[in-house]
């Protein structure tokens, strides 16, 4: 699996930011920014990623340069469950 990457085809609609678990969806300077430290791809909260699901431009992509398996998904939603 890929971490998300929110392309530049994004109409800035902000239906992705509100269903995001982690809160790992940003803007910054004007940009939808996917914080790579915080994304589980929702794992551990649903089955899919929440950000694609609500997406209408379809413009949230895995990130092929931001690779982490499941089980480093799960680590990372286990290890943001007990720091919160």
């Amino acid at each position: 699996m890929a971490l998300l990457v929110i392309t530049d085809d994004c109409t800035d609609c902000d239906a992705c930011i509100e269903p995001c678990p982690n809160d790992a969806i940003s803007i910054i300077e004007g940009l939808y920014i996917i914080n790579k430290d915080l994304c589980t791809e929702c794992v551990g909260h649903h089955e899919d990623p929440q950000c694609v699901e609500v997406c209408p431009s379809d413009c949230i992509l895995p990130d092929p340069d931001n690779e982490e398996t499941p089980e480093e998904l799960q680590a990372k939603y286990e290890s943001l469950q007990s720091a919160a």
